[in-house]
């Protein structure tokens, strides 16, 4: 038996503030930001907190990578999608696939994956889970 969760993070690549859409309910601006704990999470369970997590925390590690590139980024916006599945009678996260759409001048589609595969690696989110992920890019001109 497999659960699955999905949540979008879009939001201020300064303050680390954004919105997050998940299926059961919206976290709004004012109340998600990386330095908290969901305490605001009302409607959403736990696993879309994780995928709410994950896309932020990697969204945020990229726009650190493209920084130290010298690029600023116009707009990221990254869903996660996780599947959860029953590891020795406990419900694990398995897989988490991460689609991200960018929009960052100047930048090659070649460089931009490098920089995006390289941040996938070092987020803190990414190294906590003993999950295979995969990330896929659409990068707007």
């Amino acid at each position: 038996m497999k659960r699955s969760a999905s949540a979008v993070w879009q939001g201020d690549l300064k303050t680390g503030k954004g919105t997050v859409s998940t299926a059961s309910g919206v976290l709004e601006a004012a109340q998600y930001s990386f330095g908290t704990r969901f305490e605001n999470g009302k409607g959403t369970n736990p696993e879309e907190l994780i995928a709410a997590a994950h896309a932020g925390c990697f969204s945020m590690a990229l726009s650190a990578s493209l920084g130290q590139k010298g690029f600023t980024p116009e707009r990221l916006a990254t869903k996660a999608d996780l599947t959860l599945e029953q590891v020795e009678g406990k419900w694990t996260i398995t897989t988490v696939e991460l689609h991200l759409d960018a929009k960052v001048p100047g930048i090659e589609r070649a460089e931009f994956e490098e920089i995006a595969a390289d941040a996938k690696k070092n987020c803190p989110v990414s190294r906590v889970l003993n999950a295979s992920i995969s990330l896929q890019v659409t990068l707007q001109s």
